[in-house]
């Protein structure tokens, strides 16, 4: 997709996997076969996203040599962090790479599975004037354990409720974004800033669109 990059997060301890992830990177577990940075990979480039960075920290060198493989040379980047800097310190600690595009942000230790072409096409062809950002959601079966969000009549996000109790309706954020410059921009003004979805999306509440998977 062009003027689009992508920003895949894969730094993490997956400490929720355990003890599974006490020998192996969370973003390389096999589904059905495959590691599943090779899925994401593959829903990236078929959707015409062909510059990628993945960030690495935790057993970044099994993440690095997967990454070294011939099918990702020349369009897969990595950004190795010696200390985990957030969502929001990831994208400004590449902001060269980050800037100027639309840039696709998602966890890529999470399962998402959706036709990613309608994604993209809702973000540059459909979405509302005067939002600076997609967010994909879904209706999630136990709410208190996710970011629940509140729509007007537009689709555009007016409310978020990350993690509480009794959050006033089920459809979540998935954690996967369409970002555009004005955002990135203001993570690289602001440096204490250094989490996505707790510090950047309030900012911009009432500017953010959301796409149902």
């Amino acid at each position: 997709m062009e003027n689009t990059k992508a920003l895949l997060l894969a730094a993490g301890f997956g400490t929720r996997l355990k003890p599974l992830t006490e020998i192996w990177p969370k973003c390389l577990m096999p589904i059905r076969g495959r590691p599943l940075l090779e899925h994401w990979l593959g829903i990236l480039k078929k959707s015409g996203v062909d510059d990628v960075l993945v960030n690495t920290h935790y057993f970044s060198e099994y993440v690095e040599e997967f990454l070294g493989q011939p099918q990702f040379i020349g369009w897969v980047n990595s950004a190795y962090e010696s200390d985990l800097l957030g969502t929001a310190g990831t994208i400004r600690n590449n902001i060269k790479f980050c800037k100027d595009n639309t840039l696709l942000l998602a966890h890529a230790d999470n399962w998402t599975c959706c036709i990613f072409s309608d994604f993209l096409d809702y973000h540059h062809n459909q979405r509302p004037k005067d939002t600076v950002m997609t967010m994909m959601t879904f209706t999630c079966p136990t709410p208190s354990s996710c970011g629940i969000i509140e729509l007007n009549d537009s689709g555009i996000v007016v409310g978020f409720h990350e993690k509480v109790d009794n959050p006033p309706g089920r459809l979540a954020n998935a954690a996967v974004y369409l970002i555009e410059s004005e955002v990135i921009e203001w993570i690289e003004n602001n440096p204490e800033i250094t989490d996505f979805s707790t510090e950047v999306i309030p900012q911009f509440m009432g500017r953010i669109s959301a796409w149902e998977n």
